[in-house]
Protein backbone atom coordinates (compact mmCIF):
# COMPACT_ATOMS: atom_id res chain seq x y z
CA UNK A 1 0.00 0.00 0.00
CA UNK A 2 1.44 3.16 -0.65
CA UNK A 3 2.28 5.70 1.99
CA UNK A 4 1.62 9.41 1.89
CA UNK A 5 4.76 11.79 1.82
CA UNK A 6 3.53 13.56 4.56
CA UNK A 7 3.01 10.34 6.80
CA UNK A 8 6.42 9.57 6.10
CA UNK A 9 8.61 12.01 7.02
CA UNK A 10 6.50 11.98 10.16
CA UNK A 11 7.13 8.71 10.89
CA UNK A 12 10.83 8.94 9.74
CA UNK A 13 11.14 11.86 12.13
CA UNK A 14 10.00 9.96 14.96
CA UNK A 15 12.31 7.16 13.74
CA UNK A 16 15.20 9.40 13.95
CA UNK A 17 14.35 10.50 17.09
CA UNK A 18 14.17 6.95 18.70
CA UNK A 19 16.36 4.78 16.76
CA UNK A 20 19.19 7.41 15.70
CA UNK A 21 19.25 10.33 18.09
CA UNK A 22 23.31 10.27 18.98
CA UNK A 23 24.51 9.01 15.40
CA UNK A 24 25.66 11.92 13.15
CA UNK A 25 27.66 11.92 10.00
CA UNK A 26 31.11 13.48 10.18
CA UNK A 27 32.36 16.31 7.10
CA UNK A 28 35.91 16.46 5.59
CA UNK A 29 37.62 18.37 3.69
CA UNK A 30 39.38 17.37 0.30
CA UNK A 31 42.36 19.42 -1.00
CA UNK A 32 44.27 18.87 -3.57
CA UNK A 33 47.46 20.80 -3.62
CA UNK A 34 49.75 17.35 -3.89
CA UNK A 35 51.16 16.15 -7.06
CA UNK A 36 50.61 12.40 -5.95
CA UNK A 37 47.03 11.82 -4.69
CA UNK A 38 44.95 9.11 -5.12
CA UNK A 39 42.54 10.03 -8.38
CA UNK A 40 38.78 11.29 -7.87
CA UNK A 41 37.61 7.99 -8.62
CA UNK A 42 38.85 6.09 -6.09
CA UNK A 43 38.72 8.59 -3.10
CA UNK A 44 34.98 8.47 -3.91
CA UNK A 45 34.98 4.86 -3.18
CA UNK A 46 37.03 4.93 -0.62
CA UNK A 47 34.70 7.42 1.35
CA UNK A 48 31.65 5.40 0.59
CA UNK A 49 32.26 2.52 3.01
CA UNK A 50 32.76 4.92 5.57
CA UNK A 51 30.82 7.44 7.80
CA UNK A 52 31.90 10.60 6.32
CA UNK A 53 29.27 11.82 4.30
CA UNK A 54 29.62 15.19 3.61
CA UNK A 55 33.00 16.43 1.76
CA UNK A 56 34.12 20.22 1.41
CA UNK A 57 36.27 20.73 -1.54
CA UNK A 58 38.04 24.39 -2.42
CA UNK A 59 36.34 24.65 -6.04
CA UNK A 60 34.18 22.98 -8.81
CA UNK A 61 36.66 20.17 -9.78
CA UNK A 62 34.42 18.74 -12.22
CA UNK A 63 36.70 15.73 -11.77
CA UNK A 64 35.83 15.63 -8.46
CA UNK A 65 31.92 16.27 -8.78
CA UNK A 66 31.84 13.27 -11.44
CA UNK A 67 33.57 11.21 -8.86
CA UNK A 68 31.07 11.65 -6.52
CA UNK A 69 27.97 11.06 -8.47
CA UNK A 70 25.42 8.59 -7.10
CA UNK A 71 27.40 8.10 -3.86
CA UNK A 72 24.96 9.63 -1.55
CA UNK A 73 27.89 11.81 0.08
CA UNK A 74 26.68 15.30 -0.12
CA UNK A 75 29.63 17.77 -1.62
CA UNK A 76 30.22 21.53 -0.82
CA UNK A 77 31.68 23.09 -3.58
CA UNK A 78 33.72 26.40 -3.41
CA UNK A 79 33.93 29.78 -5.13
CA UNK A 80 37.56 30.69 -4.94
CA UNK A 81 38.83 33.99 -3.93
CA UNK A 82 39.77 35.15 -6.82
CA UNK A 83 36.35 34.65 -8.51
CA UNK A 84 34.58 36.57 -5.71
CA UNK A 85 34.17 40.27 -7.41
CA UNK A 86 33.11 38.74 -10.61
CA UNK A 87 30.48 37.29 -9.10
CA UNK A 88 29.31 40.41 -6.79
CA UNK A 89 29.76 42.62 -10.11
CA UNK A 90 25.93 40.76 -11.28
CA UNK A 91 23.34 38.16 -10.71
CA UNK A 92 24.07 37.92 -14.69
CA UNK A 93 28.13 36.54 -13.44
CA UNK A 94 26.67 34.52 -10.53
CA UNK A 95 24.50 32.41 -13.11
CA UNK A 96 27.03 32.64 -15.80
CA UNK A 97 29.22 30.35 -13.12
CA UNK A 98 26.46 28.50 -11.58
CA UNK A 99 25.58 27.36 -14.96
CA UNK A 100 29.14 26.22 -15.76
CA UNK A 101 30.35 24.85 -12.50
CA UNK A 102 27.28 23.28 -10.26
CA UNK A 103 24.61 22.76 -12.68
CA UNK A 104 25.81 20.36 -15.54
CA UNK A 105 26.62 18.27 -12.22
CA UNK A 106 23.44 18.07 -9.95
CA UNK A 107 21.17 15.76 -9.13
CA UNK A 108 23.38 13.14 -9.79
CA UNK A 109 25.76 14.68 -7.48
CA UNK A 110 24.43 15.95 -4.21
CA UNK A 111 25.62 19.43 -4.10
CA UNK A 112 24.24 20.89 -0.97
CA UNK A 113 26.35 23.84 -0.30
CA UNK A 114 28.24 26.80 -2.22
CA UNK A 115 31.04 28.37 -0.19
CA UNK A 116 31.87 31.66 -1.41
CA UNK A 117 35.79 32.00 -0.71
CA UNK A 118 37.58 30.90 2.46
CA UNK A 119 38.36 32.94 5.06
CA UNK A 120 37.84 36.04 3.21
CA UNK A 121 37.64 38.55 5.34
CA UNK A 122 40.92 37.99 6.98
CA UNK A 123 42.91 37.03 3.85
CA UNK A 124 45.09 38.37 0.72
CA UNK A 125 46.08 37.15 -2.54
CA UNK A 126 47.62 38.71 -5.76
CA UNK A 127 48.52 41.77 -3.33
CA UNK A 128 45.43 42.92 -2.84
CA UNK A 129 42.99 43.32 0.04
CA UNK A 130 39.45 41.89 -0.24
CA UNK A 131 36.74 43.98 -0.41
CA UNK A 132 33.90 42.92 2.39
CA UNK A 133 31.27 44.19 0.04
CA UNK A 134 31.94 41.99 -2.62
CA UNK A 135 31.56 39.13 -0.52
CA UNK A 136 28.13 40.16 0.68
CA UNK A 137 26.76 41.09 -3.04
CA UNK A 138 28.28 37.74 -4.33
CA UNK A 139 26.32 35.67 -1.88
CA UNK A 140 23.43 37.84 -2.41
CA UNK A 141 23.86 36.89 -6.05
CA UNK A 142 24.50 33.26 -6.21
CA UNK A 143 21.26 32.95 -3.62
CA UNK A 144 19.43 35.07 -6.07
CA UNK A 145 19.83 32.86 -9.01
CA UNK A 146 19.98 29.42 -7.29
CA UNK A 147 16.10 30.78 -6.41
CA UNK A 148 15.30 31.27 -9.58
CA UNK A 149 16.02 27.96 -10.78
CA UNK A 150 14.48 26.32 -8.64
CA UNK A 151 17.64 24.88 -6.26
CA UNK A 152 17.61 27.24 -3.26
CA UNK A 153 15.82 24.97 -1.12
CA UNK A 154 18.45 22.36 -1.18
CA UNK A 155 21.92 24.49 -1.91
CA UNK A 156 22.82 26.98 0.52
CA UNK A 157 25.05 29.61 0.06
CA UNK A 158 27.88 31.02 2.97
CA UNK A 159 31.33 31.74 3.67
CA UNK A 160 34.09 30.16 5.68
CA UNK A 161 35.67 32.55 8.31
CA UNK A 162 38.82 32.38 10.54
CA UNK A 163 38.48 32.75 14.13
CA UNK A 164 40.63 36.35 13.07
CA UNK A 165 36.88 37.50 12.26
CA UNK A 166 36.69 37.61 16.55
CA UNK A 167 38.23 40.71 18.49
CA UNK A 168 38.82 37.98 21.19
CA UNK A 169 37.69 34.33 21.71
CA UNK A 170 37.59 34.69 25.49
CA UNK A 171 35.98 34.76 27.70
CA UNK A 172 33.30 32.83 24.99
CA UNK A 173 30.58 34.89 26.87
CA UNK A 174 31.94 38.03 26.22
CA UNK A 175 32.93 37.84 22.68
CA UNK A 176 32.26 40.00 19.97
CA UNK A 177 33.57 40.66 15.79
CA UNK A 178 36.13 42.50 15.37
CA UNK A 179 35.21 46.92 15.45
CA UNK A 180 35.57 47.09 11.27
CA UNK A 181 33.95 43.71 10.48
CA UNK A 182 30.55 44.53 12.57
CA UNK A 183 28.78 45.85 9.78
CA UNK A 184 30.04 43.11 7.61
CA UNK A 185 29.02 40.40 9.73
CA UNK A 186 25.80 42.03 10.91
CA UNK A 187 25.06 41.60 6.58
CA UNK A 188 25.95 38.12 6.68
CA UNK A 189 24.14 36.40 9.70
CA UNK A 190 21.71 38.66 8.71
CA UNK A 191 21.78 36.65 5.39
CA UNK A 192 22.32 33.10 6.89
CA UNK A 193 19.62 34.09 8.94
CA UNK A 194 16.85 34.87 6.20
CA UNK A 195 18.13 31.85 3.75
CA UNK A 196 18.67 29.26 6.56
CA UNK A 197 22.58 28.42 5.76
CA UNK A 198 24.96 28.02 8.94
CA UNK A 199 27.82 30.39 9.76
CA UNK A 200 31.28 28.70 9.07
CA UNK A 201 33.80 29.09 11.35
CA UNK A 202 37.61 27.54 10.76
CA UNK A 203 38.58 26.72 14.10
CA UNK A 204 41.76 25.07 15.25
CA UNK A 205 43.12 24.34 18.83
CA UNK A 206 46.53 23.43 17.51
CA UNK A 207 47.47 26.86 16.16
CA UNK A 208 46.45 28.59 19.70
CA UNK A 209 48.61 25.80 21.64
CA UNK A 210 51.41 26.61 18.87
CA UNK A 211 51.63 29.93 19.58
CA UNK A 212 51.70 30.04 23.30
CA UNK A 213 52.56 26.55 24.47
CA UNK A 214 53.45 27.39 28.16
CA UNK A 215 50.65 29.17 28.98
CA UNK A 216 47.60 26.32 27.53
CA UNK A 217 47.57 23.16 28.72
CA UNK A 218 48.04 20.47 25.85
CA UNK A 219 45.19 18.35 27.31
CA UNK A 220 42.75 21.32 26.97
CA UNK A 221 43.68 22.07 23.58
CA UNK A 222 43.31 18.11 22.62
CA UNK A 223 39.32 17.69 23.56
CA UNK A 224 40.54 16.08 26.61
CA UNK A 225 38.34 16.57 30.15
CA UNK A 226 41.17 17.27 32.53
CA UNK A 227 41.03 20.79 32.56
CA UNK A 228 38.30 23.09 34.05
CA UNK A 229 38.88 26.84 32.52
CA UNK A 230 35.40 28.57 33.70
CA UNK A 231 34.02 31.68 31.89
CA UNK A 232 32.52 35.00 34.03
CA UNK A 233 29.28 33.42 33.15
CA UNK A 234 29.92 30.49 35.27
CA UNK A 235 30.27 28.13 31.97
CA UNK A 236 33.12 25.50 32.27
CA UNK A 237 34.98 24.62 29.44
CA UNK A 238 37.12 21.51 28.95
CA UNK A 239 38.69 22.53 26.03
CA UNK A 240 39.20 25.10 23.78
CA UNK A 241 36.94 23.69 20.34
CA UNK A 242 34.08 24.03 22.61
CA UNK A 243 35.27 27.33 24.04
CA UNK A 244 35.83 28.88 20.44
CA UNK A 245 32.15 27.70 19.03
CA UNK A 246 31.04 29.70 22.14
CA UNK A 247 32.86 32.34 21.04
CA UNK A 248 31.45 32.69 17.97
CA UNK A 249 27.85 32.01 19.09
CA UNK A 250 28.18 35.22 21.72
CA UNK A 251 29.88 37.44 19.09
CA UNK A 252 26.31 36.31 16.54
CA UNK A 253 24.12 37.07 19.65
CA UNK A 254 25.77 40.53 19.99
CA UNK A 255 24.50 41.51 16.45
CA UNK A 256 20.96 40.89 17.60
CA UNK A 257 20.35 37.19 16.62
CA UNK A 258 19.88 35.19 19.56
CA UNK A 259 20.28 31.28 20.09
CA UNK A 260 18.83 29.47 16.96
CA UNK A 261 18.75 31.85 14.53
CA UNK A 262 22.15 30.90 12.98
CA UNK A 263 23.31 27.34 13.03
CA UNK A 264 27.18 26.94 13.13
CA UNK A 265 29.39 24.76 11.23
CA UNK A 266 33.02 24.03 12.26
CA UNK A 267 34.47 24.18 8.76
CA UNK A 268 37.81 22.95 9.53
CA UNK A 269 39.42 21.69 12.56
CA UNK A 270 42.04 19.18 12.42
CA UNK A 271 45.53 18.62 14.17
CA UNK A 272 49.30 17.98 11.68
CA UNK A 273 50.87 14.49 12.22
CA UNK A 274 54.36 16.59 11.27
CA UNK A 275 55.49 20.20 12.21
CA UNK A 276 58.95 22.38 12.13
CA UNK A 277 61.45 21.71 14.30
CA UNK A 278 59.80 24.26 17.01
CA UNK A 279 56.37 22.72 16.75
CA UNK A 280 56.73 19.63 19.20
CA UNK A 281 52.74 19.04 19.25
CA UNK A 282 52.74 18.20 15.82
CA UNK A 283 52.90 14.66 16.17
CA UNK A 284 51.11 11.56 14.87
CA UNK A 285 50.21 10.86 18.26
CA UNK A 286 48.50 14.27 19.35
CA UNK A 287 46.96 14.10 15.53
CA UNK A 288 45.27 10.49 15.91
CA UNK A 289 44.23 11.87 19.73
CA UNK A 290 43.03 15.36 18.40
CA UNK A 291 41.12 13.82 14.86
CA UNK A 292 39.94 11.01 16.97
CA UNK A 293 38.24 12.57 19.42
CA UNK A 294 36.78 15.25 16.82
CA UNK A 295 35.27 12.45 14.79
CA UNK A 296 33.50 10.88 18.23
CA UNK A 297 32.53 14.34 18.48
CA UNK A 298 31.06 14.88 15.52
CA UNK A 299 29.22 11.67 15.42
CA UNK A 300 27.83 12.13 18.64
CA UNK A 301 26.44 15.65 18.25
CA UNK A 302 27.82 16.37 21.72
CA UNK A 303 26.46 19.96 22.62
CA UNK A 304 29.02 22.82 24.08
CA UNK A 305 28.12 24.59 27.26
CA UNK A 306 26.21 27.23 25.56
CA UNK A 307 24.54 24.28 24.28
CA UNK A 308 25.46 24.68 20.54
CA UNK A 309 25.39 21.75 18.43
CA UNK A 310 27.86 22.06 15.18
CA UNK A 311 28.60 20.17 12.34
CA UNK A 312 31.99 19.32 11.93
CA UNK A 313 34.48 19.12 9.11
CA UNK A 314 37.48 17.33 9.80
CA UNK A 315 40.41 18.90 8.27
CA UNK A 316 42.48 17.49 5.88
CA UNK A 317 41.43 14.19 4.10
CA UNK A 318 45.11 14.19 2.53
CA UNK A 319 48.39 15.54 3.48
CA UNK A 320 48.79 18.28 0.95
CA UNK A 321 52.76 18.26 -0.36
CA UNK A 322 52.84 21.42 -2.39
CA UNK A 323 50.88 23.71 -0.05
CA UNK A 324 52.41 26.66 0.92
CA UNK A 325 53.78 27.81 4.43
CA UNK A 326 55.23 25.72 6.96
CA UNK A 327 56.05 21.73 7.45
CA UNK A 328 52.81 21.57 9.40
CA UNK A 329 50.54 23.18 6.79
CA UNK A 330 51.31 20.44 4.35
CA UNK A 331 50.88 17.35 7.19
CA UNK A 332 46.98 17.90 8.20
CA UNK A 333 45.40 14.59 6.57
CA UNK A 334 44.10 11.79 7.77
CA UNK A 335 45.72 9.97 4.78
CA UNK A 336 49.15 10.70 3.24
CA UNK A 337 49.47 11.88 -0.03
CA UNK A 338 50.05 8.09 -1.67
CA UNK A 339 46.65 7.58 0.10
CA UNK A 340 47.93 5.58 3.44
CA UNK A 341 46.46 6.23 6.76
CA UNK A 342 48.72 9.07 8.21
CA UNK A 343 47.63 7.31 11.42
CA UNK A 344 44.94 5.59 13.02
CA UNK A 345 41.53 7.31 13.48
CA UNK A 346 38.09 4.92 13.20
CA UNK A 347 36.23 5.81 10.21
CA UNK A 348 34.22 2.47 10.46
CA UNK A 349 30.82 3.01 9.41
CA UNK A 350 27.85 0.15 10.39
CA UNK A 351 25.55 1.44 7.86
CA UNK A 352 27.60 0.91 5.02
CA UNK A 353 28.16 -2.09 3.22
CA UNK A 354 31.76 -3.22 3.14
CA UNK A 355 34.26 -2.41 5.66
CA UNK A 356 36.59 0.83 6.03
CA UNK A 357 39.76 -0.11 4.15
CA UNK A 358 42.28 -1.06 7.12
CA UNK A 359 45.10 0.29 5.14
CA UNK A 360 43.99 2.99 2.91
CA UNK A 361 43.80 3.01 -0.46
CA UNK A 362 45.33 -0.25 -0.55
CA UNK A 363 43.91 -3.91 -2.04
CA UNK A 364 41.41 -4.36 0.61
CA UNK A 365 39.54 -1.24 -0.79
CA UNK A 366 37.17 -3.05 -3.71
CA UNK A 367 35.13 -1.33 -5.49
CA UNK A 368 32.17 -3.36 -4.17
CA UNK A 369 32.61 -1.99 -0.51
CA UNK A 370 30.22 1.14 -1.07
CA UNK A 371 26.96 2.10 0.27
CA UNK A 372 24.31 0.03 -0.67
CA UNK A 373 20.46 0.43 -1.02
CA UNK A 374 18.84 0.53 2.27
CA UNK A 375 15.65 -0.94 3.28
CA UNK A 376 14.74 1.98 5.20
CA UNK A 377 14.56 5.63 3.91
CA UNK A 378 14.47 8.81 5.68
CA UNK A 379 13.32 12.12 3.74
CA UNK A 380 15.67 15.31 4.03
CA UNK A 381 13.61 18.45 4.93
CA UNK A 382 14.28 19.62 1.57
CA UNK A 383 12.89 16.89 -0.25
CA UNK A 384 10.97 17.33 -3.18
CA UNK A 385 7.35 15.79 -2.45
CA UNK A 386 6.78 14.96 -5.94
CA UNK A 387 9.93 13.15 -6.29
CA UNK A 388 9.63 10.98 -2.69
CA UNK A 389 5.88 10.68 -3.68
CA UNK A 390 6.72 8.72 -6.96
CA UNK A 391 10.01 7.14 -4.72
CA UNK A 392 7.52 5.64 -2.52
CA UNK A 393 4.84 4.87 -4.63
CA UNK A 394 7.58 2.56 -6.38
CA UNK A 395 9.06 1.29 -2.79
CA UNK A 396 5.80 0.58 -0.86
CA UNK A 397 4.12 -0.91 -4.44
CA UNK A 398 5.62 -2.23 -7.16
CA UNK A 399 9.17 -1.72 -5.88
CA UNK A 400 8.12 -4.61 -3.26
CA UNK A 401 10.55 -3.35 -0.32
CA UNK A 402 9.70 -5.21 3.22
CA UNK A 403 9.31 -2.48 5.91
CA UNK A 404 9.95 -5.15 8.38
CA UNK A 405 13.12 -3.88 9.78
CA UNK A 406 11.91 -0.16 10.10
CA UNK A 407 11.35 -0.10 14.09
CA UNK A 408 14.38 -2.18 14.80
CA UNK A 409 17.04 -0.11 16.61
CA UNK A 410 20.42 0.07 14.82
CA UNK A 411 18.47 -1.07 11.65
CA UNK A 412 19.81 0.12 8.05
CA UNK A 413 18.70 2.99 6.57
CA UNK A 414 19.68 5.69 3.66
CA UNK A 415 18.68 9.18 2.73
CA UNK A 416 16.68 9.99 -0.39
CA UNK A 417 17.99 12.87 -1.52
Amino acid sequence: MAASVSSMKLLAFCHILTSFQSVYGVGVNYGTVGNNLPPPKRVAQLLQATLIDKVKIYDTNPEILEAFSNTGIDIIVAVENQQVSNLSSSEAAADEWLAARVLPFIPSTSIVAIVVGNEYLTASWNNKDPKPVDLVKAMRNLHSVLKTRGHDRKIKVTTPHSMAVLAASFPPSASTFAEPLVSTMTDIVRFLADTGAPFMINAYPYFAYRDNPGKIDLDYVLLGNLTSVRDPSGLIYHNMLDAQIDAVRSAIGSLGFPNGTVAITVSESGWPSKGEKGETAASPQNAETYNSRLVERAKSGKATPMNEKADIFVFSLFNENKKKGTESERNFGLFTSEGSKAYDVNLSCQFCNGDVAESGFGEKMGVGSVRGPSVWCVAKPHSDDKILQTVLDFCCGGGGVDSGPVLTLGGPWAVIK
